[in-house]
């Protein structure tokens, strides 16, 4: 019994209160693919139709090079539209590779649902750069702390600088780039193809790192690797105790950040180009 309180008072806590404010009602998705899409502006309309019937919101981009994105709804609606990007008749089996990584917010992380038409999904402006032909040696995250712990490999953090301050990997250098077209800039300054033979770069779902493993291959780079899911499926797969990473994962939703088992995590002030415009 508290020092004060009447000796019949109790407290009580409302077990269903607290959990339901903890529990994620809705599912999140982060996806894309590079692939050819010649039709992209075609696609546009009944991809924004098949969302909105299902309650989808967020923001997905189409362009000639593949699909980029983030979406999130209630688990029925998201599983119908991830089904029917990659295996229905709307795409025709061209997305049945799709980079596909889940999460769980306890609120709606978007406030409307956006299909937007790019020339890039990710804007390197390379023209010479295509990920459908060249990319880099894929990496699982089981495998990521053995290769980044290798003193003979480079490792590279291909997001923008303050994304890097929020979290990033144990010896990775920093572009600090303000958007994503600035990295060749980084690569000129600060790589030579000669001396360093093995570099492995990351970024927030994998998307980023792919295209600029291609960037560093056509820039006569001999070894590049990639982590596979990028820093989510590292977090999503990896326990905390064996983690190499540092900190936080900018999202680039409502939630913002997201730490080991993709926990939702204290929020910040700053957004900025990335993964998911």
């Amino acid at each position: 019994m508290f020092r004060g309180w009447p000796r019949h008072s109790c407290i009580f806590v409302d077990c269903d209160i607290v959990l339901l404010a903890r529990r994620m009602t809705h599912k999140v998705a982060a996806l894309y693919q590079f692939a050819a899409l010649p039709d992209f502006e075609a696609l546009r309309a009944p991809l924004l139709e098949l969302c909105a019937t299902h309650g989808i919101r967020g923001t997905l981009l189409l362009s000639p090079e593949g699909i980029n994105g983030t979406i999130a709804g209630l688990e029925d609606g998201i599983d119908t539209v991830i089904a029917e990007i990659t295996t229905g008749a709307l795409f025709g089996g061209r997305l049945d590779n799709l980079e596909l990584k889940f999460s769980g917010a306890s609120a709606m992380p978007f406030k409307r649902l956006k299909v937007r038409l790019k020339k890039e999904i990710v804007t390197l402006a390379q023209p010479q750069v295509d990920p459908t032909k060249q990319v880099g040696t894929y990496v699982a995250a089981e495998d990521w702390n053995a290769l980044i712990s290798d003193p003979d490999v480079i490792v590279v953090d291909t997001r923008n600088r303050f994304e890097v301050k929020m979290g990033t990997f144990e010896r990775a250098l920093d572009p600090e780039t303000r958007k994503f077209s600035q990295f060749p800039d980084f690569v000129s300054r600060t790589l030579d193809p000669e001396k360093n033979r093995k570099v492995a770069m990351f970024c927030t779902g994998g998307i980023r790192c792919e295209k600029a493993s291609s960037y560093l291959l056509s820039q006569g780079f001999a070894e590049v690797f990639h982590l596979k899911g990028g820093i989510l499926k590292y977090l999503e797969t990896i326990p905390p105790e064996q983690s190499l990473w540092q900190g936080e994962c900018f999202v680039f939703d409502e939630r913002v950040a997201l730490g080991h088992g993709l926990v939702e995590r204290a929020p910040a002030d700053e957004k900025g180009e990335g993964e998911t415009p």
